[in-house]
């Protein structure tokens, strides 16, 4: 977020000098959530029990496929599975055991030490929209993205004080070659930003060109002892494990890098239409993949991942922010806990075609659903239309905004001296006000959430300054935000190092688009 630098005062000018400060900006990273609230949590301790047992039943009878992947399939056999052409049937408590390993809590280093983040316990990281292929904004409407957009997103995280981390591909730069792209993509997540980023997962060797080029940023050694990356691995639900996102998790996991093990469930298509047998089902994937990356290394981290979505069965296109989602993703939190697993899920899901009342009521639901179910990693955060298809520039701010609020919910109710206010009670008593008396004159400056964002002007100013609803708001702060952004400081040698390096790579093979 750009927010007001603090000025000293001089004697002569006090308006000039607070206009001043009202002007000039400064980049505020908060700090990662640190939960003080309960998790919300739905399943008794009997149908835990029961998915438990049921997901050791699927693992042990039905098995997970791993394809095209004769390597993953030796490490399974040596583990005591039994390994059938390409299906894999895991021994009951065999997965489990090895899921043990990996660790319940992590650092992720960020460049600017003050912005690494702790994935796991209490924790929750908020990062930005990952995937879509196309980019919306009020100027140019719906259209391919392009590497100018990549590089307008990593710049808006970079701005947002709510928004922990960069992420990774925040939108698809469609104009750069597939073979090429994760080049630029990490260049610019290492170079505009300094907070924590995502590894390339598309190719096991773009995997690897993540580590070497995170190797020149933070140095080969700390990389092979710290985590400073995570990645996203989808897996094919139902139960099928690809050798592309393996590959990568491979690579991820032989140099101590994190892997997030995400089943891609839309309910009723990839996985069952009840709540208990989706559960069950992400519970035998999940499993069956951080079982795996312990096998490749043991106590290399894991994240516990959930991707759910309902189905509209008249249309086939999946739906969010539905009780049914919800329900799955509160399950999973649970689930996540007694694995002693972090646990991503949840995001600014929405289907909405605009950045509109639907956008906002299912991305509220989908929000809240994540903060109570205790996600510790929460990737697409802000930024999510379409069903996923797009990145919206104006509804990234709006999201990025309103993450405020799981900061200020996450806080729980504290009751120091201060808080219970007796002192301000007495003051005002009976039929009095709040607003001059000494307690708020301490306090209000930090008492509230304060949006950047929408606005609470009575009618007749609102009216005076154009009338403008939230979207226009919105193109605003997003104009605001890229005409303030200013690059954070890196080793020039660093840079020339990371540039000479894409470069390199470049050359190594000819463009190509597929």
């Amino acid at each position: 977020m750009a927010e007001e630098a603090p000025r000293r005062r001089s004697r002569g000018g006090g308006g000039a000098a607070r206009r001043a400060e009202r002007t000039s900006i400064k980049i505020e990273t908060a700090k990662y959530i640190q939960r003080n609230i309960p998790n919300f949590e739905v399943l008794t301790q009997e149908a835990l029990e029961t998915i438990e047992a049921n997901a050791d039943i699927i693992l042990e009878e039905v098995g997970v496929n791993f394809v095209d992947n004769p390597a993953a399939l030796q490490r399974w056999r040596d583990a005591g599975a039994d390994v059938q052409g390409e299906r894999v049937r895991i021994p009951r408590g065999l997965a489990r055991k090895l899921c043990a390993t990996a660790p319940a809590e992590f650092t992720q280093h960020a460049r600017n030490p003050e912005k690494s983040v702790v994935i796991g316990g209490n924790n929750m990281v908020l990062a930005p929209v990952y995937g879509p292929p196309f980019v919306r904004d009020a100027k140019g409407g719906r259209r391919y993205a392009t590497m100018e957009d990549f590089n307008k997103f990593v710049k808006l995280a970079y701005m947002s004080k709510w928004l922990h981390h960069s992420g990774g591909t925040v939108c698809e730069p469609t104009d750069i070659p597939v073979n090429k792209r994760h080049l630029d993509m990490l260049l610019a997540h290492m170079t505009l930003s300094d907070k924590p980023f995502m590894g390339s997962v598309t190719e096991p060797s773009r995997a690897q060109d993540s580590v070497d080029m995170c190797g020149i940023l933070f140095g080969k050694e700390f990389v092979q002892n710290n985590t400073v990356m995570t990645s996203l691995t989808n897996i094919n639900s139902p139960m099928t494990f690809d050798d592309v996102m393996m590959g990568s998790l491979e690579v991820y996991a032989a140099n101590n890098q994190a892997c997030i093990i995400s089943p891609f469930i839309v309910g009723g298509a990839m996985a069952p239409v009840s709540v208990a047998g989706t559960l069950t089902q992400v519970l035998a994937e999940v499993m069956a993949g951080v079982a795996y990356s312990q096998l490749v290394r043991p106590g290399a981290p894991a994240i516990f991942g959930a991707f759910v979505s309902s189905i509209d069965m008249n249309s086939g296109a999946p739906t969010f922010g539905t009780p049914e989602a919800s329900l799955v993703t509160y399950g999973a939190g649970q689930l996540a806990r007694r694995l002693n697993l972090p646990f991503r899920s949840a995001g600014s899901f929405c289907g909405s075609k605009l950045p509109d009342a639907q956008a906002a009521y299912e991305t509220a639901n989908s929000l809240n659903m994540g903060l109570l179910s205790g996600v510790n990693f929460m990737l697409h955060s802000c930024g999510w239309l379409e069903g996923g298809l797009v990145a919206d520039f104006e509804k990234f701010v709006m999201d990025a905004d309103q993450l405020g609020t799981l900061h200020g919910l996450a806080k729980g109710v504290p009751v120091s001296e201060d808080d219970q206010a007796m002192d301000a009670i007495r003051e005002v008593g009976p039929g009095g006000h709040y607003l001059g008396c000494a307690h708020t004159q301490a306090n209000f400056k930090t008492a509230f959430w304060k949006s950047d964002l929408l606005d609470y002007k009575p009618f007749e100013t609102w009216e005076e300054e154009g009338a403008r609803d939230t979207y226009s708001l919105a193109t605003s702060r997003v104009d605001y935000l890229l005409s303030n952004y200013q690059a954070p400081a890196l080793d020039p040698a660093i840079r020339e190092a990371l540039e000479a390096f894409v470069a390199e790579k470049k050359a190594e093979s000819p463009d190509a688009f597929m």
